[in-house]
């Protein structure tokens, strides 16, 4: 995301701007299997933005790790509709570049597909396959991640310290990658257990003021495990580029409702810990092991199975600790005139099911296998 529209507290209307980057996965709309064209895409996309006009320019989109994959983003937004039209714009416009080259963009959190991903030219990236070996090749992951703008670095790291016991539902909703190189996992997000391989990940410890995140900061860098303060992989983070929270719990949501979904409930989860933290209130002191379990269970089931509620560590059904989430959270969405659409986006999942179980239905359906899982994915990601 550019820094052309500079992110802004809007202290009159009571909101946080608030923003989106999606990863998505280039294929082979026919096979399904995974093409390494990110550098012909990004180059046509950023052929048919220069000859826009400026204002019409979305944010540009952009190569990641592998050549198999682009990110998308919003700039930032105050509302939730201007978040879904440019969320449903960028989709629109990295399709289109892909389709130019002969490919499809699909909303994938893992590659159904076996095949053998192509690193993007980068010394940075070199030297991260060259650091952790054979765990880069299991990195075609693609994550949701939502920008929530902060006041100042001390709300920050108050409000990742009053988040985390809230992290996991937010997971259990996007998950969006049960299979993997050619199988089913059984998992809901086998994403998140890719991810979990690396020493960086999952849930952080608590750290009470900003001396403390940036030591941990340091001391993670002073390992020489880390290539850079980029790679501080924590289900929710201080942006070193934005003056915002960063949460990258969530796979990529196939439907864009979802992924919008998500992020206001991130930015009112953002906003409920901001004023906890204000009012004196003290974060739930949660062991780390705790979440760490509490994400397993939501990667293992998504919304298909009991999940950890946050109010007393217990099993409970997807829907009622949804419902806990939502009543935690409920003052800021009603703030914000998020209300509705969380109660409605959330029921539509329940009923619908998540990327997961879409993945899993359209299989059974398929005549094709899992290139019918592909295609469907091609299909949903694609806003009507």
């Amino acid at each position: 995301m550019r820094n052309e529209q500079p992110w802004v507290y809007h202290r009159g209307e009571g909101l946080r701007t608030f923003g989106v980057e999606e990863e998505l996965i280039l294929v082979d709309p026919g096979s399904g299997v995974p093409r390494p064209l990110a550098p012909s895409v990004t180059e046509i996309a950023a052929w048919h933005a220069d000859v826009r006009p400026r204002g019409e320019r979305g944010e540009p989109v952009k190569p990641e790790l592998f050549c198999e994959m682009l990110e998308i983003g919003t700039r930032p937004c105050l509302t939730a509709d201007e978040l879904a039209e440019q969320l449903r714009q960028a989709r629109i416009d990295a399709a289109a570049a892909a389709k130019e080259a002969g490919v499809a963009v699909a909303a994938l959190a893992t590659a159904p597909v076996r095949f053998d991903p192509v690193l993007t030219p980068s010394d940075r990236y070199r030297t991260i396959e060259d650091r952790f070996g054979r765990l880069v090749e299991d990195k075609l992951t693609c994550a949701c991640h939502v920008h929530v703008h902060l006041r100042s670095a001390e709300e920050g790291v108050a409000v990742l310290d009053r988040i985390r016991p809230w992290l996991a539902p937010l997971l259990a909703l996007s998950a969006n990658s049960p299979y993997w190189q050619g199988m089913d996992t059984g998992y809901a997000s086998w994403r998140h257990q890719l991810w979990s391989r690396w020493p960086m990940t999952g849930p952080s410890e608590l750290y009470g003021d900003v001396e403390a995140y940036e030591e941990t900061t340091r001391e993670m860098l002073a390992g020489e495990v880390l290539v850079d303060d980029h790679m501080v992989y924590f289900d929710a983070r201080l942006s070193r580029s934005y003056p915002t929270v960063e949460v990258r719990v969530g796979d990529v949501c196939q439907h864009l409702d979802d992924g919008v979904l998500l992020a206001v409930l991130v930015r009112a989860l953002v906003e409920t810990g901001a004023r906890a933290w204000r009012e004196g209130r003290a974060a739930d002191p949660v062991p780390t092991v705790v979440l760490r379990l509490a994400a397993w269970r939501a990667s293992r089931y998504g919304l298909r199975g009991s999940l950890l509620h946050p109010r007393n560590w217990r099993p409970a059904p997807a829907a009622e600790v949804l419902g806990a989430l939502l009543d935690h959270v409920g003052p800021a969405l009603r703030a914000a005139g998020d209300w509705e659409r969380a109660v409605r986006g959330t029921e539509a999942l329940l009923a619908r099911g998540t990327g997961a179980d879409l993945q899993r239905a359209a299989h059974a359906r398929g005549a094709r296998g899992l290139a019918s899982v592909v295609s469907d994915a091609v299909r949903r990601t694609l806003p009507v």
